[in-house]
């Protein structure tokens, strides 16, 4: 059942957002996808995706994946506010620890739901991949909030 205060024309659309990544037409995705109030950014790495770089320190990557995602969520018309879920993907469960400040600058007034999974990256280089799915507040009514990106 539809409820009518529902805004029917944000529901149906959909849209991709790139990033410029070299990695999204090589494989073929997008960098997030807008659907409806819902934007789901797709794991992000800490590749300065303009030099194709990558820093060698986790922290360093760390930000940078919240710079990149933060891009995303901005064209999406979202902010870090908006997140309702992040998955940290780390190949050693001990860079964890030391991104937690970067984390919470981020996400500490947010508190989305969070799951941290040890697992293997598509390139040795990569130390932390950031993956969330946020919902766009609705322009019913209500100005938009600034973006906040992360200080490196």
């Amino acid at each position: 059942m539809i409820h009518p205060s529902d805004d029917l024309q944000s529901r149906a659309f959909r849209r991709a957002i790139l990033s410029g990544s070299e990695f999204e037409e090589r494989i073929g995705y997008a960098c997030a996808v807008v659907d409806g109030d819902r934007v789901h950014v797709s794991g992000t790495t800490g590749f300065d995706y303009t030099t194709m770089t990558i820093a060698d320190d986790v922290v360093e990557q760390a930000e940078q994946c919240l710079r990149n995602v933060g891009a995303a969520l901005a064209e999406a018309g979202c902010t870090f506010a908006d997140v309702v879920r992040v998955r940290y993907l780390l190949p050693d469960r001990a860079d964890f620890e030391p991104c937690w400040p970067v984390l919470r600058r981020c996400f500490g007034e947010v508190r989305p739901a969070a799951t941290m999974m040890v697992c293997g990256l598509a390139d040795p280089r990569m130390r932390i991949e950031i993956e969330v799915d946020a919902r766009r507040p609705s322009t019913a009514g209500r100005p938009a909030r600034p973006v906040s990106p992360p200080s490196g």
